[in-house]
């Protein structure tokens, strides 16, 4: 037998003791607060979920945005924000982390119910403040899993709405200058801008997909109404595991209890009202990241289209240069030719033959300029 942070361990679970804790905090339906340093272990015999659930939620791994519906408990996995509801607590993973604090101070708020929600509070403002809260919570008969999933969307999708708007702001006015002004600093700017974008549309749409797949099956957010599980007369029996044991236990189970069960599973209207709700403000976020994406596209576009005119426009200087090119060799040829000390009888008393010949010269080099430039205009090289 052996010590360890306060518990007792047998030599053979000595190897479970060996797991590194994880930091948890836990909140429970009234709001209060406890801070957990507990290995997996501890955390899946108090939740009653499988290891394999448990790597869901490990921030060393990399799991795409889940929303998971076990017999006791939801396992949660949605960017940041790690966490495990069951049907009375809250179990969220490093509650030091800054973007998960606001959301414990929410879930501190918004979980206790009627009188719970202002118990311990003092007079004056504090105590009024707790009423409204305590009204607030009266109005909302929702269970308590669906309270702290509703606090947790909203959490997430309020976080990548305002990335999102962070990310506009900085876009626009970018792609804006750097279709006034090409230049390697504004290129290199609306590249990290473009591959931002992209990664934030895949978190986004990551969050979306899973909303989507539960609402398109029943039998998934069926599973995530816990405190209806806990009415189901296999939950009231004597023994903890029983959701563990094999189907023979339904046998014990009256065939109305399960028809009644049943006809309660197929409700899922106040979940779906729920789903729906931040499906349509991820769906929205999604959007604007479509269009920005978009933006980007057509300032590449025009981007390129000014690319390829300055291009043009270098192919109309080369096509210049080589038609001048041309013309000084027809003089080359003209001084080659009269230079040349070979003797023949024309070169005699024909000083106007060096005239004509220039003059002819001179044509052929017109003729051929206005003919090159002629069919560079014709071939669209010279552009507009």
């Amino acid at each position: 037998m052996a010590h360890i942070n306060g518990y007792v361990v047998a030599a053979g679970d000595k190897k479970k003791a060996s797991q590194p804790s994880w930091n948890w905090v836990l909140i429970n339906g009234t709001g209060e607060t406890k801070a957990l340093d507990v290995d997996k272990y501890a955390v899946m015999h108090r939740v009653q979920i499988h290891a394999r659930d448990l790597r869901i939620i490990d921030p060393n791994l990399s799991y795409p945005s889940t929303i998971l519906g076990r017999e006791r408990a939801i396992v949660l996995n949605l960017e940041h924000t790690k966490a495990i509801i069951t049907s009375d607590e809250v179990l969220l993973r490093d509650p030091s982390h800054e973007n998960v604090i606001p959301i414990v101070k929410e879930l501190e708020r918004r979980l206790p119910v009627g009188n719970q929600a202002h118990h311990g509070q003092g007079d004056g403002k504090e105590s009024s403040a707790a009423h409204n809260d305590a009204d607030a919570g009266e109005e909302d008969e929702s269970p308590f899993e669906f309270r702290a999933l509703e606090v947790f969307l909203e959490a997430i999708c309020s976080f990548l709405a305002a990335r999102t708007t962070e990310l506009e702001t900085t876009a626009y006015p970018a792609l804006d200058e750097l279709t006034s002004k090409i230049s390697s600093g504004n290129l290199d700017r609306v590249r990290k801008l473009k591959s931002a974008t992209t990664r934030l549309t895949a978190r986004v749409q990551k969050v979306r997909d899973e909303l989507v797949h539960l609402l398109d099956d029943d039998d998934d957010m069926a599973d995530l109404y816990l405190s209806r599980k806990l009415s189901c007369p296999c939950s009231m029996a004597s023994s903890p595991n029983c959701y563990l044991t094999s189907p023979t236990i339904g046998s014990k189970i009256s065939r109305a209890s399960v028809a009644t069960v049943r006809e309660d599973e197929n409700d899922v209207e106040q979940l779906e009202m729920l789903l729906e709700a931040y499906f349509m403000q991820i769906d929205s976020t999604l959007n604007k990241l479509t269009t920005l994406r978009e933006y980007v596209q057509d300032t590449d576009d025009y981007i390129s289209i000014q690319m390829d005119n300055r291009r043009n426009e270098l192919i109309q200087l080369e096509v210049v240069l080589g038609s001048g090119t041309v013309c000084s060799a027809f003089y080359s040829l003209v001084a080659g030719i009269f230079g040349m000390n070979i003797p023949y009888t024309w070169n005699d008393n024909h000083g106007y033959m060096f005239k004509w010949v220039c003059i002819v010269t001179g044509a052929i080099c017109v003729f051929s300029l206005v003919f090159i430039m002629s069919y560079a205009r014709f071939k669209g090289l010279m552009g507009s």
